[in-house]
């Protein structure tokens, strides 16, 4: 057997991390267990879970230090408050029957403890490394989190470290706001009165890129901060390559032309995957796009379906074509982005007929008005999706 925990808790300096492994002496947690107690490092020597010395709680626990201990100040920090805070977690775990008395003798647990240099309050280290370590026993049996958790959670959640979120498409319908205006201090104006919602996707059109080149997506993404960003390379050749330069540059998404070539479009898009952005292909002047599609090895996340108004008059409509690709598609994730011509008076024919992304420009970046002329969007794609969203842990 062997179960996995981990746990945060409390607040800075004195905040505690624990990953925990359990398992029985026979198994590779006993194996661990054993070598990391005979393996002493400078600055990491593990130590036995003790609630006081000479009374070790069970089943056996092992302490690892996660920082290197370098003065006996922090020495005293692991040897005392977190120590007896591990070693009570696991005795009151056994107690309350968390874990089952008929084990303790056969089990071992591995708890890696973080206590940080500069925490001071010997009380909130036990608490926090008490509360962590308990916690850590109920994931580990509990064999939190599910998978479906995990994918319910991936595209919500912001790692606090970090400082700042990665945006994905997990909840269409959006509004793409193409930023085709080759000024860049005007398209940085445009994004700072563009309301902020997790319904907007800024896209840093092809005239901007031509003129300032790819390192502009890292200049607006100074203002533009945590909003998906897509950069409209318009990729006919090198698919790769162009990829890794919208990459380098912080975009979320990269988009290819659909008459690019079948081997161009392959490599764009698995270059994408690999990398963990997002892969658009643009549909202008393509005359069969489910034709390319169905040639591709593996489908974009995104296809833009961009018709002007003289393409539409002698063949399917945009809506039509939705329609069509949904169907011959509906295994897979793809999203639907359409362009051109759109504004707030044909939005509801564009949900209606499945798109996941509206794609606006002058529209909204010619306004007098950006942040009215863009809620005229939000207001039919839907609430920020941000609104109702609960903290539980």
């Amino acid at each position: 057997m062997f179960l996995i925990g981990e746990a945060l808790v409390g607040k800075e300096p004195e905040i505690a991390h624990v990953d925990l492994i359990m398992g029985t002496k026979e198994g590779p947690v006993g194996q661990a267990f054993a070598s990391c107690l005979g393996n002493y490092s400078a600055g990491h020597t593990p130590l036995l879970a003790v609630i006081r010395p000479n009374l070790p709680s069970k089943p056996y626990t092992l302490v690892v230090p996660k920082v290197t201990v370098k003065d006996i100040a922090n020495t005293a920090k692991i040897f005392g408050p977190a120590q007896a805070g591990v070693a009570k977690a696991v005795a009151d775990s056994v107690e309350e029957g968390l874990i089952p008395r008929d084990v303790v003798e056969d089990w071992v647990i591995l708890c890696s403890v973080f206590v940080h240099p500069d925490a001071k309050d010997y009380r909130k280290i036990y608490q926090y490394n008490y509360g962590a370590t308990k916690l850590s026993i109920r994931r580990a049996l509990g064999k939190y989190p599910s998978i479906e958790k995990i994918l319910f959670d991936k595209d919500r959640a912001t790692h606090p470290i970090m400082g700042f979120r990665i945006p994905r498409l997990w909840m269409p319908p959006y509004l793409q706001i193409a930023l085709d205006i080759p000024d860049l201090e005007r398209t940085k104006r445009i994004i700072t009165q563009v309301p902020r919602s997790d319904r907007v996707i800024l896209e840093a059109g092809t005239p901007l890129i031509k003129k300032y080149g790819a390192s502009v997506i890292a200049e607006l993404r100074q203002v533009a901060k945590d909003i998906f960003i897509v950069a409209d390379l318009k990729t006919l050749d090198v698919g790769q390559v162009e990829v890794d330069l919208a990459f380098e540059e912080t975009a979320d998404a990269v988009v290819a032309s659909g008459l690019a070539s079948k081997d161009t479009l392959e490599k764009f898009v698995y270059e994408a995957r690999r990398l963990g952005i997002y892969a658009f292909v643009d549909m202008m002047d393509v005359p069969d796009p489910i034709k390319v599609l169905e040639s591709l090895k593996e489908m974009p996340d995104v296809v833009i379906l961009h018709r002007g108004i003289d393409e539409e008059r002698g063949g399917k409509t945009r809506w039509e074509l939705i329609k069509e690709i949904k169907a011959k598609f509906k295994d897979g994730r793809i999203l639907i982005g359409v362009a051109g011509g759109i504004e707030p008076s044909n939005v509801t024919a564009a949900l209606k007929a499945g798109a996941d992304i509206m794609i606006v420009g002058r529209y909204i970046t010619q306004s007098k008005d950006v942040e009215h002329a863009t809620k005229e969007f939000l207001t039919q794609v839907g609430l920020d999706m941000d609104l109702f969203r609960v903290h539980t842990e």
